[in-house]
C-alpha cells in the first residue's frame, strides 16, 4: 500500500500542532512556524492547531492568529481527549501533500522539517520520524536522568513487544505523506501518548517506508507527560497494540 517516491519540491505542507493549555508557548510557536514556512520552497502551507479542551486562552490565541493569517486553522476536540486523539484529528483534516505533527513547545525546532524532507527524498520514504537517540550530541538541553532512562527502557519494550526497529518512537516530530497519513491515522485507536508506537506499527504493517532521522532537540519545561503515571499507561498501550493486531482491528 506504500506510495514512496512522491516528489517533495513544490508540494503543499500541513503542520499539525496539538495544544492543551499552551497559552504561554503557542504565540511564539506559531510565529516561528509561520516564518519558517513562508521562507521555504513550498507551493503552499497550512497550520492546524488542535485544541484539546484547553481551560486557558489557548483556543482564543489560536483563533486570533487564524483571523490574521488565513493559512492557520483551529480545530477543537470534544473536550480533553489526549495527544493521540488530537494528532489523529489534525492528520485526518490536513489538506497538504505532506503532513508534519510537532509539539507545541517546538522542542525539535521547526527548521528540522527540512532535514526530514531531505530524508524522504533520499530514501524515497513515505514517513520520516525525528529521533533524539541516533545522535545525542544534537540534544541541547537534556531531560532529567530519570526521564532519559525511562525512555531507554520504553524503547527496549517497544522493540520486544511490538517489533519496531526504531531507536526513538516518542519524539513529537514526524512527517507523513498525505496518503500514509490517511491510511495510518484512520486506523489509530490509542488516544494517549502511546499513539506514536501504534502509528509506526501501522505504517510498517501497511507497507509504508519509514526512515528515522536525527534531529536537534531541547527539553522544554512544562511537559504534559507525568513520568510514573504515563509510563505505566504507555506500557499498557504496547500491549493494546499487540491485542488489537491479534483481534484483527487494524484491517
Amino acid at each position: 500500500m506504500g506510495e514512496a517516491g512522491i516528489i517533495v519540491p513544490l508540494a503543499v505542507i500541513s503542520v499539525v500542532i496539538p495544544a492543551f493549555n499552551e497559552q504561554a508557548r503557542l504565540p511564539a510557536t506559531l510565529e516561528a512556524v509561520l516564518a519558517h514556512l513562508e521562507q521555504g520552497d513550498w507551493s503552499g502551507f497550512e497550520i492546524l492547531v488542535v485544541d484539546d479542551g484547553s481551560t486557558d486562552a489557548t483556543r482564543a490565541i489560536a483563533e486570533g492568529f487564524a483571523t490574521r493569517h488565513p493559512r492557520v486553522r483551529v480545530l477543537a476536540n470534544p473536550g480533553n481527549r489526549g495527544k493521540g486523539f488530537s494528532v489523529r484529528h489534525g492528520m485526518l483534516r490536513a489538506e497538504g501533500d505532506w503532513v508534519l505533527f510537532t509539539d507545541a513547545d517546538l522542542s525539535a525546532p521547526i527548521a528540522e522539517l527540512d532535514k526530514l524532507m531531505r530524508a524522504v527524498e533520499e530514501h524515497r520514504a513515505d514517513v520520516a520520524i525525528g529521533s533524539r537517540a541516533l545522535d545525542r550530541s544534537l540534544i541541547g538541553v537534556h531531560q532529567s536522568w530519570f526521564r532519559e532512562q525511562a525512555g531507554r527502557i520504553f524503547n527496549l519494550m517497544v522493540r520486544l513487544l511490538v517489533g519496531l526497529p526504531f531507536w526513538d518512537t516518542q519524539c513529537g516530530f514526524k512527517v507523513f505523506s498525505a496518503h500514509a497519513a490517511r491510511e495510518v491515522f484512520r486506523r489509530v485507536r490509542l488516544e494517549g501518548f502511546g499513539f506514536d508506537v501504534e502509528a509506526l506499527f501501522l505504517a510498517r504493517k501497511l507497507g509504508f517506508r519509514v526512515v528515522e532521522v536525527p534531529v536537534r532537540w531541547n527539553h522544554v519545561e512544562g511537559t504534559k507527560v507525568r513520568l510514573w503515571r504515563d509510563s505505566v499507561r504507555m506500557f499498557l498501550d504496547l500491549l493494546r497494540v499487540r491485542l488489537n493486531q491479534l483481534r484483527g482491528l487494524y484491517r
